[in-house]
């Protein structure tokens, strides 16, 4: 297309661990990675092979730009981020800044929609969601090629990973203020909840064995290599506990609260500017809905601070009395509960690993080191289950 041009950078996303990229580097679509059958996440991504844009793609998308959107003359960066989409900042001569996202084929747009409509819907309760732009037809997703996209208002802030305390109450009170709003939504499916609390325990340990067979393959090969070790035992310690997977779902409450979420709170699509919360971001369809304490203890119990911040207690405990305030009609079973169910959320899920053998997914070392901060965290909430069940006991009787 004339006039446009597209870039690639040259070094791939940050890692979990390192220090907290800017909005320039990590925007609205590094979607937790828990896609493929994974049991944990009630909106999960499409099941397909998705191979990077080349110039050909971003050229397209900017004539998608041009002709369906008014934005002439753009500039497309390729963004390495994101399991389900295909992403792109899109900068006009004049300076203005957009994020694009692709959906690849198999993509359930109906639904993108749909999430799409919960974003604009907490925008307007004053939640510091992202603005979508509409297309030239008034439509927030656009599908007239075969190349559907959405476009966004570039926001401001930098991903923290780990939330400082002031970040952790900011975090926790918009969270509180998704759900009070959402509650209003029908949520009369529970088909969901009734599938992730049947767990076929059975299942994954032969997932695990399998696994297993072929890291030891590779060893007898000479061909392991630091990761596969890594898993090797990390898998071991999985299989170990598979047992404790049913007597945790038989104590999980019948009547928890199930809803409409926001499907992915979690730090990397929150954006802060200073202590501020300056965006949230890549809301997921509202269909089906799950449980509350889901949303609530993915965030609290994050990876990237259990696994790696001996404060973690004190760090869920300052989000969760933060949604408290912001939600103060959330059922305090629901609050007791949330510990326990990311627990289970861990347990049941081998994303990342399970990927690295079977079906290798973008950006596969970043999930490899995703997976081994999951089971790092999932020990120490097992092995800590009665500080997790203190602290929220605790948090409801303020």
């Amino acid at each position: 297309m004339s006039g446009s041009s597209i870039s690639s950078p040259r070094h791939p996303r940050p890692r979990a661990q390192s220090n907290p990229p800017s909005s320039a580097d990590l925007r609205i679509d590094y979607t937790d990675p828990h896609t493929d059958e994974e049991p944990d996440v009630p909106n999960n991504a499409p099941d397909h092979a998705i191979s990077l844009p080349g110039g050909e793609r971003g050229g397209r998308i900017a004539a998608v730009l041009a002709d369906r959107y008014g934005l002439r003359s753009c500039a497309l960066t390729y963004l390495p981020i994101g399991q389900g989409t295909i992403n792109f900042r899109a900068v006009r001569h004049d300076g203005r800044e957009v994020f694009v996202k692709n959906y690849p084929p198999g993509t359930d747009l109906a639904a993108e929609r749909a999430g799409i409509g919960l974003s604009m819907r907490a925008l307007r309760a004053g939640i510091p969601a992202a603005p979508v732009l509409p297309n030239t037809d008034g439509e927030v997703l656009d599908s007239s090629t075969d190349l559907p996209v959405s476009v966004w208002q570039w926001m401001p802030g930098q991903v923290a990973l780990r939330m400082s305390p002031a970040q952790l109450g900011a975090a926790g009170t918009e969270l509180g203020r998704i759900h009070a709003l959402f509650a209003e939504l029908p949520a009369t499916s529970t088909r969901a909840v009734e599938q992730w609390r049947t767990v076929d325990v059975d299942g994954l340990a032969v997932t695990i064995d399998h696994l297993l067979d072929i890291i030891a393959a590779r060893i007898r090969d000479g061909a392991a290599d630091a990761f596969d070790l890594q898993a090797q035992r990390t898998l071991r310690d999985r299989h170990d506990v598979l047992n404790s997977i049913p007597a945790l779902l038989a104590e999980l409450p019948d009547n928890l609260t199930v809803q409409v979420l926001h499907g992915d709170f979690s730090p990397v699509n929150l954006l802060f500017t200073g202590e501020a919360l300056s965006a949230v971001l890549d809301f997921r369809p509202p269909d089906p809905p799950f449980l509350l304490a889901y949303d609530l203890g993915r965030v609290a119990f994050y990876p990237n601070t259990v696994a790696t911040d001996p404060a973690w207690p004190q760090a869920a405990a300052a989000l969760i009395s933060a949604y408290r305030q912001a939600n103060p009609d959330v059922p305090d079973l629901d609050i007791r509960a949330c510990g326990r169910v990311a627990l289970l959320q861990l347990l049941t899920s081998l994303y990342g690993v399970r990927q690295h053998y079977l079906k290798p997914g973008l950006f596969q070392d970043d999930l490899d080191e995703f997976w081994l901060l999951r089971q790092r965290t999932a020990s120490v909430l097992l092995s800590d289950l009665a500080i997790t069940d203190a602290l929220l006991s605790d948090v409801t009787s303020r």
